[in-house]
């Protein structure tokens, strides 16, 4: 009787928590190459998981049946065995197929989510530089000379590559759907290769605990066509105010905030760390491409004057 209320209460349970979810585990419905390839990865690893256990409940099983107690008379005596170099070997050797398999598995897997998505390596990547405070983000597109704060628009089908730094504790930058996460610290640049293949809106976090505001310290995410892209960047354009170094000095003060807006962006006044990692080169040519070409436009509007 207890048996069958304790199996009745896990499949309530199980019930209960999947007739509330709308949609499946983020990590497992990619939207991009990055988030696919690590959704692969998972699912090798949890089915490798699976089968050694089947294979050791099934061995178990069937050593308590064959030997167990109740089958032998009561004189047997069980012989001295020295043990089997066979059974040794391959109880050693699975285990080290297995370590290398998953090895093999998550290295090449690592390379690639390292590297610009396979499949857009003859496009321009758009440079996107995501900065952390406590507890916002701010999203810079120094090309676009545009910024926002706690939202990020992206163009679907063209590689993006996310410059990741801190104005506060350590964060960790992850939008589930598009690719895994990777830390955000204050006297570097980490370089993160994203792509969304799928136009939506996703849900972006701070992954790694950062004091008492850590729970709300998240970012809306949209991909849209490039298309549609181009049309919001030209709005902000044509609509959003200047940022200035009082108005991102404020933004920087501890606390939570809504969504914002600017024209121009933090970098002109509060630079990245210049120490960058894993960059593919481009993003330190646009960016430097982009300062140059603001200084022209000064130095002419100086001379004109």
């Amino acid at each position: 009787m207890k048996m069958k209320w304790a199996l009745l209460t896990i499949i309530f349970s199980i019930a209960t928590v999947l007739t509330g979810c709308d949609n499946p585990l983020a990590v497992l419905d990619p939207k991009g190459p990055v988030a696919a390839n690590q959704a692969n990865v998972i699912m090798i690893s949890i089915w490798t998981m699976l089968v050694i256990v089947l294979v050791v409940v099934i061995l178990y099983a069937i050593m308590l049946f064959k030997y167990r107690a109740s089958k032998s008379s009561d004189d047997y005596v069980p012989p001295h065995v020295e043990g089997s170099h066979v059974l040794e070997a391959i109880w050693t050797i699975i285990p080290i197929l297995i370590v290398i398999f998953l090895s093999v598995v998550s290295v090449r897997s690592t390379n690639e989510v390292e590297a610009t998505p396979k499949g857009y390596e003859d496009q321009e990547p758009l440079i996107i530089y995501a900065a952390s405070s406590n507890w916002k983000w701010h999203f810079s597109y120094p090309e676009e000379d545009i910024e926002t704060v706690n939202y990020l628009f992206l163009p679907t089908n063209r590689p993006i590559e996310f410059k990741l730094y801190s104005y506060g504790p350590i964060s960790s930058f992850w939008i589930p759907q598009l690719g895994g996460q990777k830390y955000a610290m204050s006297d570097m640049v980490n370089t993160l290769h994203l792509a969304a293949e799928t136009p939506g809106e996703y849900m972006g976090r701070n992954a790694n605990f950062s004091g008492s505001g850590f729970a709300e310290h998240t970012f809306n995410v949209k991909a849209m066509p490039e298309e549609e892209f181009t049309k919001w960047v030209d709005e902000i354009h044509g609509t959003a105010k200047k940022l200035t170094e009082s108005e991102f000095d404020k933004l920087l003060e501890p606390g939570h905030v809504g969504q914002y807006t600017f024209n121009g962006t933090h970098l002109d006044f509060r630079p990245a760390p210049e120490h960058n990692h894993g960059a593919s080169g481009n993003g330190e040519s646009e960016h430097s491409n982009h300062e140059d070409s603001k200084k022209a436009d000064e130095a002419e509007t100086e001379h004109q004057h």
